[in-house]
């Protein structure tokens, strides 16, 4: 029998609301500039073209309520308040109706951005992984299953920043909404059972300074906070 050289790293999770159960992460997708509104504050223009993604790993989740350290590399990171969904099943090409089916739940996420790494990444024509996928980028709350929410098409999203609203948004702004974005994403890759859709962010994204507390909240689940230290 084949030995690993050390062992393999734990498998990343996210608690289950109202359980005693983890739900384990596989791969983290995340949509850009699935706000029309976001689109606009960041010099794009907000048509409904197809929607584009971008990847985090697995194991950069840093759980709600955890402390924060300032990333390293950069002197803007940003917040972004968004909704998570992850999956309990997948498959290639699914339609509107298959996505749906794929929702195992929802929670509040927030899309953490070294955005001075990348502006000059795509002022260059470079890769920004690296300003979106760093240590502990993705702030990722409890998962609420969607047999206790049922299916989150709208609802307020919102951001503060040491107790002051930064973002005010509803989920029903989004461009591409999430079966759509199901969807679109089979179409690239085979989703499976672990998958995390980080689904995008409306306008008010803004800088974060050491010992700032950003909250997140979104109807229906509640509120995420994290401090940056």
């Amino acid at each position: 029998m084949q030995r690993y050289v050390f062992d393999p790293p734990v498998t990343p999770a996210l608690p289950i609301a109202g359980q005693d159960t983890l739900f384990p992460i596989r791969r983290i997708y995340c949509v850009g500039r699935n706000f029309a509104d976001h689109a606009r504050e960041m010099g794009h223009d907000p048509d409904r073209e197809p929607p584009f993604f971008f990847s985090k790993p697995a194991d950069a989740v840093s759980a709600a309520g955890q402390d924060m350290p300032y990333p390293p590399q950069t002197e803007d990171l940003h917040y972004e308040g968004e909704l998570v969904v992850a999956l309990g099943a997948g498959g290639r090409d699914l339609n509107i109706d298959e996505a749906q089916t794929c929702i195992f739940g929802y929670a509040i996420g927030n899309d953490l951005t070294r955005r001075d790494m990348q502006s000059v990444a795509k002022s260059l024509k470079r890769p920004w992984d690296l300003s979106k996928g760093f240590d502990g980028s993705a702030v990722i709350g409890p998962v609420h299953p969607v047999a206790d929410t049922g299916p989150l098409n709208s609802g307020a999203i919102k951001s503060f920043v040491n107790g002051v609203e930064r973002q005010n948004g509803d989920l029903n702004m989004m461009i591409w909404g999430v079966d759509e974005v199901i969807s679109a994403l089979s179409q690239s890759v085979e989703l499976r059972p672990g998958d995390l859709i980080m689904t995008g962010t409306p306008a008010g994204v803004g800088a974060l300074e050491r010992g700032d507390v950003i909250a997140v909240e979104i109807a229906g689940l509640g509120r995420i906070e994290t401090k940056i230290i």
